[in-house]
């Protein structure tokens, strides 16, 4: 598997340590806002032993992310098949970090990471964000890393109860509009 590295972050396989941190991100209402219930310790443990059975299995997935400088676990970044029973198919990125490494820029420098990897290494042609209507500090980050939005692909997500989490929205990026963002940015 391979391990990203930025800057400042690493984004690597998941560790033991990393189960505790993990669980308490889960069960962070403020963390789990956007997302729906709250998630019990087996519920984020099973969660992990997914994310590595993912990655034996097709190379890529849900890295854990880590500060570098002080090998401090804030979350996770990397790439998903999108669902069945969703109105779109392809390939999703996201993200999720703790509280306490909100608004330091880790997110979007997880998700270029992830970007580039995509593009370069697994050679897909577009990669997809979803989130909800609601959670527009992820659309910033969709936005920072050169995603769009066409309000003509937002969808209500079948899985999610009537509420603030059924309404979504799809932003997108092909390989050839990254590139062109990336020069625009150095």
């Amino acid at each position: 598997m391979a391990e990203l590295r930025t800057d400042r972050l690493a984004l690597r396989r998941w560790r033991d340590s990393d189960l505790e941190p993990w669980a308490a991100m889960n069960a962070d209402p403020e963390v789990r806002e956007h997302l729906g219930d709250l998630l019990t310790r087996d519920q984020s443990d099973a969660s992990v032993a997914r994310f590595q059975a993912d990655f034996d299995r097709r190379g890529y997935g849900w890295w854990a992310v880590e500060v570098r400088a002080t090998g401090r676990f804030i979350g996770f970044a990397g790439l998903d098949p999108v669902d069945d029973g969703m109105p779109f198919t392809g390939v999703e990125i996201g993200w999720r970090l703790a509280r306490s490494a909100w608004g330091q820029g880790y997110a979007t420098e997880a998700a270029l990471a992830v970007l580039a990897y995509g593009f370069d290494t697994l050679g897909l042609p577009e990669i997809l964000a979803v989130t909800t209507s609601a959670n527009h500090r992820s659309q910033a980050v969709m936005r920072r890393i050169g995603m769009t939005r066409d309000p003509a692909d937002d969808f209500d997500d079948p899985t999610a109860p009537e509420g603030p989490l059924r309404p979504n929205v799809l932003f997108r990026i092909a390989r050839g509009a990254r590139d062109r963002h990336s020069r625009r940015n150095r």
